[in-house]
């Protein structure tokens, strides 16, 4: 997803967008949402919160972290 679209969820969520990354902002809005703050920690494409609608942007960001490390 695309940092834009992420943005208008977190306006929508009433969340400040400013100064975060993507990682940071997505975590804030899953928590404001009542959801685990778990993007990009998804370790070995597993994650059981299957409705997700992070789960493929936080796949390829976990490998990323994961190779980097």
């Amino acid at each position: 997803m695309k940092m834009q679209d992420i943005r208008k969820i977190a306006k929508q969520n009433g969340l400040k967008t400013s100064k975060l990354n993507k990682t940071l902002l997505v975590r804030k809005i899953q928590s404001t949402e009542g959801n685990f703050d778990c993007f990009a920690s998804a370790s070995n494409d597993y994650c059981d919160q299957t409705a997700c609608i992070w789960q493929d942007d936080c796949f390829k960001l976990a490998k990323k972290i994961v190779i980097l490390s």
